[in-house]
């Protein structure tokens, strides 16, 4: 069956990426590209540098913020089973959120505050308009920068994942609400709190909650918040560092051998190519699967669509331009226009700081995942460019 690919196209794009690893930007890399049945795979490099261990088709990554997308999913699920309510308070899973302040502006000190209008809700946390969130600006100009920092409720990978649940929930409690529920954007935390709130509905972990609605019925088999040590052997080394700077190791094989003492929603998974793979095809195909219904079709529409106004996009403090051509729907981005060559109105997906990318474009029914373990967001790394570059330009039809 011809999906509409070029095989020329393809070739070239390995030869592309082949030269980022060739000179130096990561060890390793694996990619998968798919439209209309038809599925490329490409691996390129090892799992560590100085490594003989090649990439394979199973190689285990971490997924970083991919992890967004599936933790949405699951509170769609539980939506849907009627255990949550998408416009309910959080306060009755999460009361420790009950009876919040708020900056009096973004500039503001972080005792400058005023009553919040409103309690924050379970669609605040899926939108990340819950005002909790991490704010991508100096110090200088926004305080509580500096208090999100010290107090390490960032929600970013490894600092979340050693902490009680409660503990790390009390440390939230102690600031402010960036912005008004419901008026503003910020990034992550409250995908963490997702986390969290969905653990306390469903009555058991966040990952019992994953794996019995969403990996098992998927067919994900190698995901998870940790690693088995039988599979250890087949998990990448994490590294950071600049695009243009030597890379160095942030995260080896070891700490991923037990489970994390908190299961953080926004970016503790791991993966592989066809796991994500699984997930991907069952939200481009409405939330059906081989094994069934995961998700109704108006849950995939819902959760595919801008959810934000333009006003909440101004109150954002985020990657300059963003906002010009992407919204943000239920744990992941949808295009809002066409800007470059890779992808247009609808395009729907979300990448990972440790050098990961998942979209599906609904129109050119197009598929791409990239996993790399180099720490890559904000900005934007070239590999990351031109893996999804490459990926439209192979459409030959």
């Amino acid at each position: 069956m011809s999906g509409g690919l070029s095989a020329l196209r393809l070739d070239r794009m390995h030869k592309v990426l082949a030269g980022h690893i060739e000179r130096g930007y990561a060890p390793g890399l694996a990619t998968l590209v798919s439209r209309r049945g038809e599925v490329h795979v490409d691996t390129i490099g090892s799992k560590a540098f100085g490594g003989t261990d090649p990439i394979r088709r199973d190689t285990i990554f971490r997924i970083a913020s991919l992890t967004k997308p599936l933790a949405a999913a699951a509170a769609m699920i539980l939506v849907e089973e009627c255990a949550l309510r998408l416009d309910e308070p959080v306060d009755r899973l999460l009361p420790e959120l009950a009876d919040r302040r708020v900056l009096r502006s973004l500039e503001s000190p972080v005792d400058d505050t005023v009553p919040a209008n409103r309690p924050i809700t379970i669609r605040d946390l899926l939108t990340f308009r819950s005002g909790l969130g991490t704010i991508f600006g100096p110090p200088e100009r926004y305080p509580i920068v500096r208090d999100i920092v010290d107090k390490d409720i960032a929600g970013f990978r490894p600092g979340v994942a050693g902490r009680l649940s409660q503990d790390w929930l009390d440390a939230v409690g102690t600031l402010p609400l960036i912005h008004q529920p419901g008026e503003g954007w910020t990034y992550n935390v409250s995908a963490t709190l997702l986390g969290i709130l969905i653990a306390r509905a469903a009555g058991t972990s966040l990952e019992a909650v994953l794996r019995e609605r969403l990996f098992e019925p998927l067919g994900m088999k190698d995901t998870s918040f940790s690693v088995p040590t039988e599979k250890l052997d087949r998990l990448a080394t994490a590294y950071g560092g600049p695009p243009d700077a030597e890379p160095s190791v942030i995260d080896d094989t070891a700490t991923l051998g037990k489970p994390p003492v908190l299961a953080d929603a926004g970016g503790g998974l791991v993966s592989t190519l066809d796991d994500y793979h699984a997930f991907g095809q069952m939200m481009a195909n409405h939330g059906r699967c081989p094994s069934g219904r995961l998700l109704s079709r108006p849950s995939v529409q819902l959760m595919t669509t801008d959810q934000l106004t333009d006003s909440q996009k101004a109150n954002a403090v985020f990657v300059p331009g963003w906002w010009e051509s992407h919204g943000w729907g239920f744990g992941l981005s949808i295009a809002t226009k066409r800007t470059d060559l890779a992808g247009g109105p609808g395009r729907f997906g979300w990448d990972g700081g440790s050098g990961t990318s998942w979209y599906y474009d609904p129109v050119e029914e197009l598929t791409g995942i990239l996993l790399t373990q180099r720490q890559t967001f904000p900005p934007r790394s070239p590999v990351w460019q031109d893996f999804w570059t490459s990926a439209y330009a192979a459409i030959d039809d």
